[in-house]
């Protein structure tokens, strides 16, 4: 069943302002295992500056993280931002807003399309009253709104889900297409292979209805897998510059060797008692109604929720994006919900929407936005006479900022480091945790030599204190202060310094 016309433009007007009104930042990843990547596929050495290059001494026009190092990511989801990069450069409008806001503005599309997807796919399987209710679910929910525009690998498998979803041979239903719904799961696999754990009971389920089973595993499964892989290893023997299988480096890693606890660990109830209850928000009872009312042969979407989160529940590292992709199924039930409250659907409709309303503007808005209000700073270098003496230190916890793809300029720019050691060295600590442990003397140490001071600091409001000797001694003055959250915690506090260092100190 096609969309209306009418309906895809309001989804793609609406995601666009929600790009707009997301100002914040999330996750290192949506910058660091995508854009930044991007950013160094296309300008790597960029002809304009060579000049420059060889009086800073900088080999690579951008930084790729220990990940890329170790090949656990692969290069299909940056591509797509390097090939917007890449036009942008062709046309010459490599302005540094653009590099930032298109890419999310065609995530934002995509995000948009994957709506009118979602409303069409619930229009076939019940009719068109069900599907507004879980289209307005879908664009109410704070936490869709919160990510659906960032560029991170979690919304493309999202998006990619949805698609796949639309294509999904259900029971007792003639809309579905075999080739096209596997071909999109791989492509969602290949971009963030845990992808695979949320289509496994989906894809279970259309093998044993499924009457050719040799058929759809010849015909289908085998040449979509090979093509899909093939694509991906070729992408990536590219950039690599030799053969390497990223999918399962990935899972060896965040899997087997489950050396994600890295980043930090959680009990293993998190996903059922904060996790999934805080993105769905004020859904939650609308999709607990829903699971209990849908008719039996919507099990298999319940089914595939309970065992992505209860999968994910078995890894110690959990964060809320993970379980991001299995939302636009808890939509379907919050919609089946809200269209059988009959009397009661209007004032259910107000509900949700004003109390979506509120988190998704605070967490689009205010939430965690200095990290990227502070780049409008460093972007000012760039435009400076003296753009060849300035050295940006960011003394903040590791990828706390994007980097050079919210910069474009080949300044110099340092942060601290927190690559996982992947030797078994027990005594390993990374350089971010040495320079906590004691930040003054770590600067002493490191900067022993006036002739290696960084011109400028950027740094969290919880660190000046602490390093006030080092900051006056080196004749380091604040110039701005930046909001970044109301709940600032541990290493992060509520705003971010930036310290210049005195010009009559410089020479």
């Amino acid at each position: 069943v096609a969309a209306p016309a009418p309906l895809l433009a309001l989804a793609v007007a609406l995601r666009a302002l929600n790009c707009v009104l997301v100002r914040t930042s999330f996750v290192p990843d949506e910058y660091w295992q995508s854009l930044e990547v991007a950013h160094r596929m296309v300008f790597k050495y960029p002809s304009f500056s060579c000049r420059l290059f060889v009086i800073l001494n900088i080999h690579n026009y951008g930084y790729l993280t220990w990940e890329w190092a170790n090949s656990l990511r692969g290069y299909s989801y940056p591509l797509i931002f390097a090939s917007i990069y890449k036009v942008l450069q062709l046309l010459g409008k490599d302005d540094v807003q653009l590099l930032i806001w298109v890419p999310r503005l065609a995530q934002a599309v995509l995000a948009a399309f994957a709506d009118v997807k979602l409303y069409s796919l619930v229009q076939h399987l019940e009719n068109a009253e069900t599907a507004k209710c879980v289209f307005f679910c879908q664009l109410c929910s704070w936490f869709t709104w919160y990510s659906c525009t960032r560029t991170l690998t979690n919304t493309m498998e999202t998006v990619l889900t949805i698609f796949a979803l639309s294509y999904y041979p259900m029971k007792g239903s003639k809309m579905g297409n075999s080739w096209k719904y596997l071909a999109l799961v791989a492509l969602a696999i290949v971009i963030r292979p845990t992808a695979a754990i949320l289509w496994m009971p989906l894809v279970f389920s259309h093998f044993l209805q499924e009457q050719r089973k040799a058929e759809l595993i010849l015909q289908n499964c085998i040449p979509v897998g090979l093509v899909t892989l093939g694509t991906s290893l070729i992408t990536d023997r590219v950039f690599f510059g030799e053969w390497v299988l990223v999918q399962l480096n990935f899972l060896k890693f965040n899997v087997l060797q489950n050396l994600g606890t890295f980043y930090g660990s959680h009990p293993w109830h998190w996903y059922f008692t904060q996790g999934l209850p805080v993105i769905l928000g004020a859904h939650l009872p609308f999709f607990i109604h829903g699971c209990v009312l849908a008719p039996k042969r919507y099990r298999i979407f319940l089914m595939a929720v309970i065992w992505t989160v209860v999968v994910y529940s078995a890894l110690s590292h959990k964060e809320f994006r993970f379980i991001y992709p299995v939302l636009p199924f808890c939509m379907f039930f919050c919609g089946y919900s809200l269209k059988h409250l009959k009397a009661w659907k209007k004032s259910a409709a107000s509900f949700l929407l004003l109390s979506n309303l509120l988190p998704a503007l605070y967490t689009g808005l205010i939430h965690q936005r200095g990290t990227l209000d502070v780049m409008s700073h460093i972007q000012q270098l760039c435009h400076n006479s003296d753009q060849s003496q300035a050295f940006v230190f960011i003394m903040m916890p590791c990828h706390s900022t994007p980097f050079y793809s919210h910069v474009h300029c080949p300044l110099k720019m340092r942060f601290l480091q927190c690559p996982p050691d992947l030797t078994g060295n027990e005594n390993y600590i990374d350089e971010a945790d040495v320079f906590y442990s004691n930040p003054l003397g770590w600067l002493n140490k490191e900067f022993y030599n006036d002739t290696l001071l960084p011109s400028h600091l950027i740094l969290f409001n919880v660190l000046e204190q602490e390093i006030s000797p080092f900051l006056a001694l080196r004749g380091y003055e604040k110039t701005a202060t930046v909001f970044h959250t109301h709940v600032p915690q541990g290493r992060v506090g509520s705003h971010i310094s930036v310290y210049r260092r005195k010009a009559e100190m410089n020479h």
